[in-house]
Formats: C-alpha cells, sequence, structure tokens
C-alpha cells in the first residue's frame, strides 16, 4: 500500500491511499484562509481495511445496492454476494474498496494528477467479464478535485463506479452536518422498500423533506417522521438529476458550511447522485482527529447511476458491452465565503 499527497498552489492538499483508491484527507481553507481536514476516515491502514464504512473509496463494480443480489444479463443469472441484508452492497465483499490499485503520478495540463488501474477479472464478486478499469484524480488550481472514471470489458457486465467519501465541511470530528446548507438540482427522487432498493418510481421531492430545490439545512429533513426517512433511518437516497443532455457536467449540489464559510459544489457527468447523511455511524469508530463518528457526523454525495438499474428496465442502463467504453467524470470544487 501507497500514499501520494496531491497540492496546489492555494495550499488545498489531498492525500490518497492505493488500498481502495481512498481519499484519506482533503485539506481546504475556511473564509478566513485555515486549513481543514474536510472528510472522515482513519489514522492506519489497519483501520480502513477492518472498519471502514467505505471512507473514501472507489465503489465498484457496482456501487450502491442490487436487489437479492443478483441480475439477469443477455440470459444469464449472475449471483453476487449479498452483504447488506439480502441485497449486494458496494461491489459485494471484496469490492473495489478493499483491493490495492496501481498508482502513477501523471502530467495533466489542469493540476497535479495521480491515475489508479485496477483489472477486475472474470467472475470477480459474481460479475462477468474482465474489466479494466482506470481512475484518475486531479487537483486543479481552481481548488477542484477531478474524478475521472474509465472501464472496459471483454465480456457483457453491469457497472457503476463512484467516490464515497464522507464530508463535514466544519472540519473532521466536529460533530454533526444538521446545520449545513444543502441544495440538489433534483425535482425527483427514487423512493425505496424496507431493504433500501428503490421501488423503481420516479417521485416528485415537491411537498417533501427531498426537496433541495432551494437551499436548506439538512437536520430538519433528517430526523423527520417522512415513511422515506423512516425506513432509511434518515437520507439514504438517490435523486434524479436535473439535466438537458445525458453526458454534459452538471451541478448536482452544493453544500455551505456557516460556521467556517466553507462550500462544495458537485458537479457531474452521471444521472444521479445518492444522498447519504451518515446515518449508520454509531460511535464506535475512532477518526484521526481523536473523536468517535457518530450518526449525522459527515454526509456522502455520491454521483452515480440509479440503485438496482440491473434489475429496473425504466432506469438508466448500466450495461457495459465489449467494445464500449465506459466513462464519466465528477468535480468535488471547494471554496468559502
Amino acid at each position: 500500500m501507497n500514499e501520494f499527497t496531491l497540492t496546489n498552489a492555494n495550499g488545498v492538499e489531498v492525500k490518497i491511499i492505493t488500498y481502495g483508491g481512498t481519499i484519506t484527507s482533503i485539506s481546504v481553507p475556511d473564509r478566513n484562509g485555515n486549513l481543514a481536514n474536510v472528510v472522515l476516515g482513519f489514522s492506519n491502514l489497519a483501520q480502513y481495511q477492518a472498519q471502514s464504512p467505505y471512507f473514501g473509496c472507489i465503489t465498484g463494480r457496482y456501487a450502491n445496492r442490487i436487489a437479492n443480489a443478483t441480475f439477469d444479463l443477455n440470459g444469464e443469472t449472475y449471483t453476487l454476494a449479498a452483504n447488506s441484508g439480502p441485497n449486494s452492497l458496494h461491489g459485494g465483499n471484496v469490492g473495489f474498496d478493499k483491493v490495492v490499485w496501481n498508482a502513477a503520478e501523471v502530467e495533466s495540463e489542469d493540476g497535479v494528477a495521480l491515475e489508479l488501474t485496477y483489472l477486475s477479472p472474470d467472475g470477480e464478486e459474481g460479475y462477468p467479464g474482465n474489466l479494466s478499469v482506470m481512475v484518475v484524480y486531479t487537483l486543479t488550481e481552481a481548488n477542484e478535485l477531478r474524478m475521472d472514471y474509465t472501464a472496459t470489458t471483454d465480456k457483457s457486465t453491469v457497472v457503476n463506479l463512484t467516490n464515497h467519501s464522507y464530508f463535514n465541511l466544519a472540519g473532521e470530528g466536529t460533530g454533526a452536518i444538521y446545520d449545513h446548507i444543502l441544495t440538489i438540482n433534483a425535482d425527483t427522487y427514487t423512493p425505496v422498500d424496507d431493504t433500501l432498493i428503490p421501488t423503481g418510481e420516479l417521485a416528485p421531492v415537491e411537498g417533501t423533506p427531498f426537496d433541495f430545490r432551494t437551499a436548506k439545512a439538512i437536520g430538519p429533513g433528517q430526523r423527520s417522521s417522512h415513511e422515506q426517512i423512516v425506513l432509511g433511518r434518515g437520507y439514504d437516497h438517490n435523486f434524479v438529476l436535473n439535466r438537458t443532455d445525458d453526458t454534459s457536467l452538471v451541478l448536482a449540489a452544493e453544500v455551505y458550511e456557516p460556521t467556517s464559510g466553507r462550500t462544495l459544489e458537485v458537479w457531474t457527468t452521471e444521472p444521479g447522485i445518492q444522498f447519504y447523511a451518515g446515518n449508520f455511524l454509531d460511535g464506535t469508530l475512532i477518526g484521526p482527529s481523536g473523536h468517535l463518528y457518530r450518526q449525522s457526523d459527515g454526509f456522502a454525495l455520491e454521483t452515480q447511476h440509479f440503485p438496482d438499474s440491473p434489475n429496473q428496465p425504466d432506469f438508466p442502463t448500466t450495461v457495459l458491452n465489449p467494445g464500449e467504453t465506459y466513462r464519466t467524470t465528477t468535480i468535488y470544487k471547494f471554496g468559502a465565503d
């Protein structure tokens, strides 16, 4: 396992380890120029290996959930590991978050960059095809962390890759994210059943705790009695992003933390974003600052295709065929106000 550090002229620093392609730290300035790490994580590799709830990692082959840990493709049924109740989550027992990626520092016109590659063999965790994956992390002088994902396969398969960083813009270890002000560019979301699998409906956010079209604090909705919030133990839902085409970068979400003034913009080419408010953090994990992580001490904004797409024909497809190239880009842009 190796660690790499990307820095820019503004003092922004991103640390990445090859285990899971994991972002272990992102240090960015507040409104007064004071730097702090704004992602949750651990201080040593052993904790990532033994305890991590996907802190900062690359998730795949299929980020999020697949119902009943099975899917059909081209007349064949593929069985996956059921590692989240009856469902498969984030690629199975040994997903991309638990493998060691090959890494190389590369030249980039946009800033300093790290290229990570991994060959997932045919049948790994039940998925078909030898899948060749590349993820390039680039830190720009505009305080953007750009993530470019590509993949190719020699057999039809399904692919859904994302980064699973947990953010707290007040700083890692500072407590709950209830006062963070969130905007999500989505008119609809995908409600879930009691195992957190989408029902197939695209439900309007209007009149619900899921309406983040106008900026509002996370806390009230996270503690609401809405049926979907109860099922997820808080926010753990996919939002259907408003977009006019299938490929352009769109502003998916914005976050503002009032105390520090730090801001985060999430831009993506993906059709969806999973907003997860750290519901399953239970006070048993200790971060690098020495603080326990409790429920809602961090949030994730996972750009993605929709959960369970392999079993939901009305959702955007996640099938990748030989001769095609999977491409997606997400940008985390940091600022202060």
